[in-house]
């Protein structure tokens, strides 16, 4: 009978810390998981609520400027910090640049209003006026190329013919 209970004993014994042992091992992996999960969750919330249309757009060669204007049609609202992060490409159709963004528009350079901005923020229906230089807008009617990314990966592009 002793040995029964020394045996029993033994098995109870490594059965509690086998347990231990796996707790301590999973416990950390579902606590990170739950973590990325969460943040995964908060981003595609963000994704979902941000939405962009381009409404219309203007290019010339003769000043080599193109105007172009936005209207955030989301739920969310953008910063204005974000959006001088954003990537500008402008050119002609199988020739364009990405710009720069700067406070005033030069060759290779892109700057934004928020019209209608009170707060700095691109907030739902407002329209953001982007303007943007460069000698890659080809000559009259041909096609102009433009997209618009925001740093979360939105993008919205469109072809447009060039004005006089």
């Amino acid at each position: 009978m002793s040995s029964e209970a020394f045996t029993t004993a033994m098995f109870l014994i490594a059965a509690i810390i086998s347990a231990g042992v796996l707790i301590n091992a999973v416990f950390p992996v579902i606590y990170t998981l739950s973590g990325t999960i969460a943040s995964s969750s908060h981003k595609v919330d963000e994704r979902l609520s941000v939405d962009v249309k381009i409404v219309t757009t203007y290019a010339s060669d003769r000043n080599d400027t193109a105007r172009i204007w936005i209207k955030n049609v989301g739920t969310g609202r953008i910063a204005g910090t974000e959006i001088r992060k954003a990537d500008v490409f402008l050119g002609g159709q199988g020739d364009f640049v990405r710009l720069t963004w700067k406070e005033a528009v030069t060759d290779g350079a892109w700057t934004h209003e928020i019209l209608e901005d009170t707060n700095n923020y691109w907030d739902p229906g407002e329209t953001l006026y982007i303007e943007a230089e460069t000698q890659k807008i080809p000559a009259t009617e041909s096609v102009v190329y433009f997209q618009f990314v925001l740093p979360t990966g939105l993008s919205r592009s469109t072809t447009f013919n060039a004005g006089d």
